[in-house]
């Protein structure tokens, strides 16, 4: 089970020796991607894919001094598009994409929504038009999760909240192999005053293990494949009524949430199929509703006296 608790403050981080793992079938293939600017042909991509691609990186990258970002007035698609490249070409051109949209005045929130989001969903794609290869494409995610690690602490600073009291349990499906989304909203809730709990189960026995662990105001569970829906719904079914707190909210989303909303109208839970500031406000409205109502019905009923 791969677990990130950040009941304790502290950061998971990503260095330069770290190694992404990609499961394929029952093998596992470990790639060392920071500093990967061999040709894209020696990742596994055939001559046929690599003539697809137009990346234009070469051995010095169109990135620093005057480039077309240089005047870059929105994250449009085409900046979608050049971050998209830069995530499969190496680490150091991810970041100089970042970095540029930064000294231009993007927020993070702005960078992390329009641009990371959106360059996901891009190579999500190129995947599936056969653009980009397996491999490549999970490399360029790695990468951009990497990146949103590299930025973590100053996208936390950014919002300034405190603490708001609120726990959530942030739950992929089992042995997913997609976390860039799930991390990501998770740090739009860290940000936002919750205390979160983010896990990938390693399987559906797991799953239900990690959610009756601990009190919860709230669950989203992440779905990004159409592999163990029927499962986690049966299993969602079952464990609702047995959860310690009996008022307990339970969302589902991830990419599933906008490809197949029809198979994650669950009994008993809501849908969530809005990006991740959105998603924060929503959760976290419900929840101190939520909280409110319960304080209001603790309160004592006071004494009137009626004259007799």
């Amino acid at each position: 089970m791969l677990t990130r608790d950040y009941t304790s403050g502290d950061i998971f981080n990503l260095y330069e020796t770290d190694f992404v793992y990609l499961k394929m079938g029952i093998g596992v293939t470990r790639f060392k991607f920071e500093n990967s600017n061999t040709p894209l042909k020696k990742y596994g991509t055939s001559n046929a894919q690599s003539a697809k691609f137009n990346f234009e990186f070469g051995s010095a990258p169109r990135l620093v001094g005057g480039t077309s970002l240089a005047k870059l007035a929105s994250l449009d698609h085409s900046q979608v598009k050049l971050l998209s490249q830069a995530a499969v070409h190496s680490m150091d051109a991810t970041r100089a994409v970042l970095m540029k949209w930064r000294r231009q005045g993007h927020s993070l929130t702005e960078i992390y929504l329009q641009g990371i989001a959106q360059s996901t969903r891009h190579i999500g794609h190129l995947w599936a038009t056969d653009e980009l290869d397996f491999v490549n494409g999970n490399i360029a995610y790695a990468r951009l999760h990497h990146a949103l690690h590299d930025c973590s602490a100053e996208f936390l600073a950014e919002g300034g909240s405190e603490s708001n009291g609120l726990s959530l349990l942030l739950l992929t499906e089992p042995a997913s192999q997609h976390g860039i989304g799930a991390f990501m909203l998770s740090e739009f809730f860290r940000r936002a005053g919750w205390r979160i709990m983010l896990v990938t189960p390693e399987d559906i026995a797991d799953f239900k293990r990690v959610f009756l662990s601990d009190w919860f105001d709230a669950v989203v569970l992440s779905i990004s494949t159409d592999r163990h829906i029927k499962t986690v719904s049966e299993a969602v079914m079952e464990l609702r009524d047995a959860t310690i707190n009996p008022q307990l909210k339970i969302y589902v989303g991830g990419p599933m949430a906008q490809l197949l909303p029809s198979a994650l109208h669950w009994q008993g839970t809501l849908l969530l199929d809005q990006n991740a500031a959105q998603t924060v406000e929503t959760v976290t409205q419900v929840a101190l509703a939520s909280a409110s109502f319960d304080a209001n019905e603790s309160l004592p009923i006071p004494s009137v006296d009626v004259p007799r």
